[in-house]
């Protein structure tokens, strides 16, 4: 299987789970009014953006995030959606708003940014993305329900922030094995 549908199945098998587990909040430390458990999976999704794009540039980093789009709304829709709940349903159309803005945000974001330093780009459309998706998702999916969803965005957001920073790690050991769309392995020094 080439990179192109790992990386476009991942996407889509993340957004599914990430919209699953944000439907629970951390019951521990307190933390229940501020944090779900979608925050920690949801991050991933940038990454495999970034690596797309760094892989095959900007055209096709949005194929995979159509894909993903799709695959993810279908499979939330199939696996995780009460169609009774209210609730439920605005979660899978806040995830689908907020993900396809975020993500080409993010993809137009690296692109511009692509020639910097190898982690400018990752990690500052990573944090503008993050920004956007979060706080779309919140307000779509929670927003006058009686959800404390402001606390929780923000909860989130610091979540994914850090996430995003540790990203950067597994950004940068796979940069050795993607080839730019020049054919060229990426440089190390990048």
């Amino acid at each position: 299987m080439s990179l192109f549908y790992k990386l476009a199945i991942s996407m889509g098998l993340v957004v599914m789970i990430s919209n699953y587990l944000v439907q629970f909040p951390i019951k521990y430390l307190g933390l229940s009014e501020i944090l779900t458990y979608g925050a920690f999976s949801y991050p991933i999704t940038f990454l495999i953006t970034d690596l797309a794009n760094r892989a095959y540039g900007k055209i096709v980093a949005r194929r995979i995030v159509y894909i993903g789009f799709f695959i993810g709304v279908f499979l939330t829709l199939l696996v995780s959606t009460n169609f009774s709940d209210l609730i439920s349903i605005r979660i899978a159309i806040g995830s689908g708003v907020a993900f396809f803005i975020a993500q080409n945000i993010d993809v137009g974001i690296f692109d511009k940014l692509r020639n910097k330093t190898w982690y400018i780009a990752p990690l500052i459309s990573s944090i503008f993305g993050s920004i956007v998706d979060t706080f779309l998702f919140f307000s779509i999916s929670f927003y006058s329900t009686g959800i404390p969803w402001v606390s929780l965005a923000f909860g989130d957001l610091f979540v994914k922030l850090f996430i995003a920073l540790s990203m950067l790690i597994p950004f940068r050991l796979l940069l050795s094995s993607i080839k730019d769309i020049s054919g060229k392995r990426i440089s190390r020094a990048r």
